[in-house]
């Protein structure tokens, strides 16, 4: 735990400006422990020190992490120029500077999307190495057959790239599949299914690592995830 100005932990926790925490703070309007702070440069500890501002406590948080349904025709992406991305999705009061989403889903590509402001929980859970297992579930256009049943489990070449990972395919209907990946190659499942001639015509996310996809979301719903949620995140091996 290291003490950190309180002018840059208040701005850092939302979209206030620094200047204007400052202008708070020197204005008697921020509490620490109970008792107003005049100075923006006093030094507080996040994970002990309670500070409030206008009266109204703040949970001080290191780093950030939100789960969302992601809809159809929104960007994973921090900002895009023509599209509305995960990030301008997430409501006011959740957001800091630094979102982005951990991991890409394609435009019309819906379900888990889990957007942070830390780096390296991203690399834990987007790495190869770290074989942490993304479920989607698709629909595609023909049947689902044991040939590609069998080459999903045995890696797909997938062009330049290469061949992917071993890949589980499970039959849920005659055209419906669970999928699960250990890593993320562009548009990997449509070309995977391409490679047999198929077409994804609806594919989403349902799962990453232990944590399943919070069915009362609804599209472009977003909320934190607890502790115990942020653990399954991580797990490789959800059974």
């Amino acid at each position: 735990m290291r003490p950190e100005r309180l002018d840059k932990v208040l701005a850092g926790q939302s979209t206030w400006s620094r200047r204007e925490v400052r202008d708070w703070i020197k204005g008697g309007l921020v509490t620490v422990n109970g008792a107003p702070v005049r100075d923006p440069g006093q030094k507080i500890i996040q994970e002990t020190d309670r500070v409030a501002v206008k009266g109204r406590e703040i949970t001080l948080r290191r780093n950030l992490y939100l789960m969302m349904d992601k809809p159809a025709g929104v960007v994973s992406a921090s900002r895009d120029d023509g599209c509305p991305t995960v990030v301008d999705l997430v409501p006011p009061e959740l957001k800091r500077p630094g979102l982005f989403p951990a991991g890409r889903l394609d435009k019309d590509t819906t379900g888990m999307v889990i957007i942070t402001d830390d780096g390296a929980l991203a690399h834990r859970i987007l790495s190869p190495k770290s074989h942490v297992p993304k479920v989607y579930l698709a629909h595609i256009d023909s049947f689902i057959t044991n040939a590609m049943i069998q080459g999903f489990a045995q890696g797909i070449p997938v062009g330049e790239e290469g061949v992917t990972l071993p890949a589980e395919l499970v039959a849920l209907d005659l055209d419906l599949a669970r999928v699960t990946l250990r890593e993320g190659m562009y548009h990997q499942i449509k070309r995977m299914f391409a490679s047999y001639g198929a077409k994804v015509l609806e594919l989403r996310r349902v799962s990453m690592g232990g944590l399943v996809l919070d069915g009362t979301l609804g599209p472009g719903g977003c909320r934190e995830l607890t502790p115990r949620e942020l653990i399954l995140l991580q797990q490789t091996d959800p059974a």
